[in-house]
């Protein structure tokens, strides 16, 4: 059975425990210039129906340090952007590529994609999921901290793609997880009663984002409007006053924590440039192990 990575919930603790280690691995080969060709001779393809910078650049770097070949399409000038059913490109692309990651809207198309697709399909972004994204976040809270273990994290802001996410990993790692969103911006009414269900008192929601970030460890935030949302900036700007994850809400964490996003960041709107920029900045660290995340989902999946 064609194994997927569509969202962390169709994977246990100890699968995403063992990603992580393996991401870590692959991190110490490339900077000591080891050669770990895991994708030799494969090829993945890279759709992009929503565009990007880190997903783009980190997957076809990521595929060829795995000594693999990474096709770049994008839906401007594909068939899919023209009306192609997602089911027929699918078993298209699973007959000359060995991988697919699809970056794109709706959950259900990466979903229907996998459903006809005999090649392994990675999540590289939908509106409901950013599943990469968290895992290299867990990557580099490791990194910084040791564990995930025992640490208490802090969502501020929209309760998008990033936040549903959040609260998935809280769920199955077993972390405590305080978001604040205003009201309106609650994340995924459905990816909250699942994780409620799983894991009761993990996970708790507020609209007081002092709340949330008190004497947390790890601090995340993201754009208030996401692509596809652009035209809302203006409300959403109104709704989100008191969101911004400025130097008087890092000061309510814990005086070591780490502060996180995903990029790219509108700064002086949800984060501060002082605290982007600041001592508990870690978010270069986080963006550049998007690769070697990716680089261990892909050498995990593609046989």
């Amino acid at each position: 059975m064609t194994r997927h990575f569509l969202a962390l919930h169709d994977y246990g603790k100890a699968e995403l425990d063992g990603l992580l280690v393996l991401a870590n691995d692959l991190k110490g080969k490339q900077k000591q210039g080891v050669p770990h060709r895991l994708l030799d001779g494969k090829t993945v393809a890279l759709i992009f129906e929503k565009s990007s910078t880190r997903t783009r650049v980190s997957f076809e770097v990521g595929v060829f340090q795995l000594g693999g070949h990474g096709l770049f399409m994008s839906s401007g000038t594909s068939q899919m952007g023209r009306g192609e059913p997602i089911r027929d490109t699918a078993r298209v692309m699973a007959r000359y590529c060995d991988g697919v990651m699809i970056r794109t809207f709706g959950q259900e198309i990466v979903d229907e994609f996998a459903r006809h697709s005999s090649v392994p399909v990675i999540n590289g972004l939908t509106d409901l999921f950013h599943p990469c994204q968290i895992m290299a976040d867990l990557q580099t809270v490791i990194e910084q901290k040791g564990s995930y273990a025992g640490k208490r994290f802090a969502w501020v802001g929209d309760g998008n793609n990033m936040a549903n996410t959040w609260i998935e990993a809280a769920a199955i790692l077993g972390f405590d997880l305080a978001l604040a969103c205003p009201q309106g911006y609650e994340p995924d009414a459905g990816v909250l009663e699942w994780a409620n269900a799983m894991a009761p008192g993990r996970i708790t929601l507020t609209n007081d984002p002092e709340a949330a970030v008190k004497d947390a460890d790890v601090l995340n935030t993201d754009v208030w409007a996401s692509m596809g949302q652009e035209a809302e900036q203006k409300e959403r700007e109104q709704a989100f006053r008191g969101y911004c994850l400025d130097d008087a809400l890092v000061a309510l964490a814990r005086p070591d924590c780490i502060v996180m996003h995903c990029l790219p960041a509108h700064r002086g709107e949800e984060i501060s440039d002082s605290v982007i920029e600041g001592k508990n900045s870690v978010v270069w660290d986080e963006a550049e192990n998007r690769l070697h995340i990716q680089k261990a989902i892909m050498a995990t999946l593609i046989k």
